[in-house]
């Protein structure tokens, strides 16, 4: 069993900086960190609706995996090219480590 208190590794998260950047009161959000989702947080989203970058799916799963955590409506608000940007992060957390090889499948 893993130790929930236990840092993540350096590649569990990866920083997006931001095209345009968001407006959360007085403070203006230049980055986002994007965690890599544990399987729970993935609970009732469709991982092929995932990987297609589709928008309802990575609008539910950016507020569970981003620092500062996002907001539906902040999803709803950014630019296409930073979902974008993110919606890439999270695909690529999700593939296995011989896709990313390039090796073959067994």
């Amino acid at each position: 069993m893993s130790d929930t208190n236990t840092p993540l590794a350096s590649t569990d998260v990866r920083t997006v900086n931001l095209d345009q950047p968001l407006k959360r009161g007085e403070i203006e959000i230049t980055s986002i960190e994007v965690r890599r989702p544990k399987a729970g947080e993935l609970r009732g989203l469709n991982l092929r609706n995932l990987s297609e970058l589709d928008y309802s799916t990575l609008e539910s799963l950016l507020p569970r995996i981003t620092m500062p955590s996002l907001t539906k409506l902040e999803v709803a608000n950014l630019d296409p090219s930073d979902l974008m940007q993110l919606g890439a992060e999270v695909v690529d957390f999700l593939l296995p480590k011989r896709v990313k090889a390039g090796l073959p499948q067994a």
